[in-house]
């Protein structure tokens, strides 16, 4: 018997999907460059692994399964942070763990507030939890809004996401206004504070996520191995905080997900640290260059504290991106807001520079 057409999918949709699953664009990875250009649209590290995380995952036996529990790491990592390993929860990346815990809390009928703009994971994972998203604009200087974001919350919130450095325009939260925040909010709703990009943070009013846990019932922080670690092609990443938070976590999450290759390069990256973090120096100096020369060009940049700038280019993102990428650029553009730009290596900074002087608003 042959295919219907509805079978190979060249006629109707028999199939009844969720009609906000069917029509919710799905996530768009960062362009990939060409062999002559820059690839500055990821935010990944541009540094080799170490040696030592090659060797480790060399050794993993891929034909068995992992422990879907990567105790070794979970332990490793409640150590650091002189917390138990239940308080811990690991992921296929942060923002995997993330979509666990919006599933574990909001569901049909609730609501999810977050700043934006902001992750574009964002409204995709509150979508498919079946809860509503609940969005703040960003205040002046690209920054969240805490005090409007807290007057945001009401009976149906379940979770709000809070991203310092906010990604993607590189902006902080302080100390200051997360504590103001967290005595607005319910302890009954829970507070996610997403430091993927913790480990660049300069600043010394920003909020940390070590300083905060213990302190709020209802606060779990995020973060990732992706982004300072370099093993954004591994996926591995994890939340911190309250036990029956990360077992509600653990229960929905896929089994499996943490493969051991991953959770051998974490713990050997988390053995080797002061020689990763010794390149995230090298990263945030060259970021605070390339800030410092935008800002002498007459780019009016928010000061950046990830491993990224952002050009709020407006209406002119599109052609603006254009012109990056005729200078061997690859850039993230965000219709119609602005520009993301990671910091990459040395050798591209020139090129970078070159194109956004050429294209420099009201110049």
């Amino acid at each position: 018997m042959q295919p219907s057409s509805d079978e190979t999918g060249s006629g109707a949709r028999p199939v009844r999907l969720r009609p906000e699953i069917a029509g919710l664009p799905a996530y768009r990875q960062g362009k990939p460059a060409s062999a002559d250009a820059w690839k500055l649209s990821s935010n990944e590290n541009p540094f080799e692994p170490l040696p030592e995380v090659l060797e480790a995952i060399a050794g993993s036996s891929i034909n068995r399964y992992p422990d879907a529990a990567a105790t070794r790491l979970r332990e490793r990592i409640a150590d650091r942070f002189g917390i138990a390993p239940g308080q811990v929860q690991v992921g296929a990346g942060s923002v995997s763990v993330l979509a666990q815990l919006i599933s574990a809390a909001a569901g049909a009928g609730d609501e999810v507030v977050y700043a934006w703009r902001s992750f574009e994971a964002y409204p995709g994972l509150v979508t498919v939890a079946g809860a509503t998203s609940v969005t703040v604009p960003n205040g002046p200087g690209e920054r969240h809004d805490l005090d409007a974001m807290a007057r945001a919350v009401t009976d149906r919130t379940r979770a709000v996401i809070v991203c310092s450095p906010n990604n993607p325009t590189s902006t902080v939260v302080t100390t200051e206004e997360f504590e103001r925040f967290m005595a607005a909010v319910p302890d009954d709703v829970l507070v996610l504070l997403d430091e993927a990009y913790s480990e660049f943070v300069t600043d010394p009013d920003a909020v940390r996520g070590e300083q905060q846990l213990g302190r709020y019932p209802n606060l779990v922080v995020l973060r990732t191995f992706s982004k300072a670690y370099g093993l954004a092609g591994l996926r591995v990443g994890y939340a911190v905080g309250p036990e029956y938070v990360m077992d509600a976590a653990r229960s929905s999450a896929i089994p499996l997900s943490v493969i051991e290759p991953a959770e051998r390069a974490a713990l050997v990256s988390l053995d080797h640290e002061a020689r990763l973090l010794e390149r995230v120096r090298e990263l945030t100096e060259r970021r605070d260059r390339v800030w410092k020369a935008l800002v002498e060009q007459g780019w009016e940049v928010p000061e950046p504290q990830g491993n990224f700038v952002w050009l709020p280019t407006g209406a002119a993102t599109a052609s603006v991106a254009e012109v990056f990428d005729e200078h061997g650029i690859v850039v993230r553009a965000f219709h119609p807001d602005g520009i993301r730009v990671s910091i990459g290596e040395e050798q591209a900074v020139a090129k970078l520079l070159a194109a956004a002087s050429s294209v420099v608003p009201n110049r």
